[in-house]
């Protein structure tokens, strides 16, 4: 009788397998008899996953040791699998709230699926890399996080003379990857890489360096080469069935508007129908012309258009879009700059990148095709340039035009940045940076779109090229101690 594939034991799997068994029970017995042993590495991997992962969110970590990453996480619901029973049993007294499985991470099996998945330094010791990410689709959703990290081959030789002083974990021959063939192994088995930063230049506690490593050099080359553990961010690649089969949304498009009577009726006019139902939410800020007056005019004069409009108490249009956004009642938000430097026939476009999975936050560029004559002065074009290379380095995503007013999201997605909104705090006057950072902060996929920028014909901009260059400089500052340096 002919042995089925699924019934066949690979005989070098198995021993493979059983001797890691093996050694993590005896690394189980070190961790929790020599509590400073390896102490301090950890304590920078739960630092730096605290900061990608906000509380709250059902996680499942493979490779959950004693759990100690896993608890720091507060999750709603936190499952951590291990094949090494005595780490199990550890985890299961230290941390009774949460729940622990013996198992090996190639056979895992649930009937739910969680919003995060934890491979924290498995990689580096799985046998089959590829099988697992396959086996972990099935437990995803479209907005399910895939968050890893994996040894740098440059420290496969002083990790080996660590092991041999005995002065960490007895660690077996391990996987070395590059992040090449990590992003590789993701894309064959159905994953999308959002996000790759490098991180932890100096393992060990020692007072002024190991801050000034780990927070600072680690961001700069060529320190950045040299860090020891990798951190990849991925997503589940949206499948074109799920896209096709989803029931059109309703869409909210927000207008800020401060004196530009002129464009009003135009707006109107050009919107075009956008999914189920589409709705305008101007918001009006301190007007020195007739605005409100004529966006009240124009809603009574097109009866056919869903049409709303706010006064913002507020200044800046920042606020005015925040304020659009929470009274929006579409399933997509997005945002019309009133001076339609960005043609409106143009929104049906972002819609489509959202709703087919090309992004979860879609950002317009205007940097791309050649501008009308006076679109854009030259001042602000080199202002534009530097701080996508800024915003780039700073989220860790390409970001070619941090200002385009033409930004579009998922309302829920929209819900989940402004309560974490308190990370950043309310720092931005042009809505769009508060944005973006948000995003970023929350693992999107941020899309870019290229538009044609037109020349405003009515108006003047509300830009102060100086002013508002000195705030975003400020900006960047300061988002740099809370993405970068943390």
């Amino acid at each position: 009788m002919e042995t089925s594939r699924e019934e066949y034991i690979d005989p070098a799997k198995h021993r493979y397998q059983q001797k890691r068994i093996a050694n993590w029970d005896r690394v189980s017995y070190e961790q929790e008899n020599k509590k400073r042993v390896g102490a301090f590495y950890q304590k920078l991997l739960q630092h730096y996953y605290k900061f990608l992962i906000p509380p709250g969110l059902r996680i499942l970590e493979l490779g959950c040791g004693h759990g100690d990453l896993l608890a720091s996480l507060k999750p709603s619901l936190g499952v951590g699998v291990d094949f090494s029973g005595e780490m199990i049993k550890h985890a299961s007294v230290k941390h009774p709230r949460l729940t622990f499985l013996q198992g090996d991470a190639h056979e895992i099996a649930f009937n739910e699926k969680f919003d995060v998945i934890i491979l924290s330094d498995l990689v580096n010791d799985l046998w089959d890399v590829q099988y697992v990410f396959e086996k972990l689709r099935a437990i995803a959703h479209p907005g399910t996080r895939l968050v890893l990290n994996f040894y740098n081959n440059l420290w496969r030789i002083p990790l080996s003379v660590v092991k041999r002083l005995g002065l960490g974990f007895s660690v077996l021959e391990q996987n070395w990857f590059t992040p090449h063939d990590i992003f590789n192994l993701l894309e064959l088995s159905g994953f999308e890489v959002i996000k790759y930063n490098p991180c932890i230049l100096f393992p060990l506690r020692v007072p002024l360096l190991s801050s000034l490593a780990n927070r600072y050099l680690v961001n700069f080359l060529p320190f950045s080469w040299f860090a020891l553990a990798n951190f990849v961010i991925a997503r589940p690649v949206p499948a074109r069935e799920q896209a096709e089969s989803r029931e059109p949304p309703s869409v909210s498009v927000i207008v800020a508007a401060r004196n530009e009577a002129g464009n009003i009726e135009n707006i109107l006019k050009r919107v075009p129908d956008l999914g189920s139902d589409t709705e305008l939410i101007f918001v009006e800020g301190h007007s020195s012309d007739d605005t409100y007056e004529t966006i009240e005019q124009m809603i009574e004069r097109f009866p056919d258009r869903k049409c709303r409009l706010f006064r913002q108490s507020g200044k800046g249009k920042g606020d005015a879009v925040r304020l659009g956004f929470e009274k929006a009642e579409g399933d997509i938000l997005m945002i019309l700059d009133a001076d339609m430097t960005v043609p409106p026939e143009d929104l049906t476009r972002f819609v489509e990148a959202l709703v087919s999975g090309k992004g979860e936050f879609i950002n317009g560029v205007r940097l791309i095709y050649p501008m009308e004559e006076e679109a854009m002065r030259f001042f602000n074009m080199v202002g534009n340039k530097f701080f996508s290379l800024a915003f780039s380095w700073l989220l860790g995503q390409p970001i070619k035009d941090t200002l385009c007013g033409t930004k579009v999201l998922w309302k829920r997605d929209y819900e989940s940045l402004a309560r974490n909104r308190e990370y950043f705090g309310n720092f931005d006057p042009f809505g769009d940076v508060d944005l973006l950072f948000g995003a970023a902060k929350l693992n999107l996929k941020i899309a870019e779109l290229p538009i044609r920028y037109r020349f405003r014909t009515y108006g003047d901009t509300n830009i102060n090229r100086w002013r508002h260059g000195w705030i975003l400089l400020k900006m960047v500052l300061f988002a740099a101690r809370r993405i970068k340096f943390i």
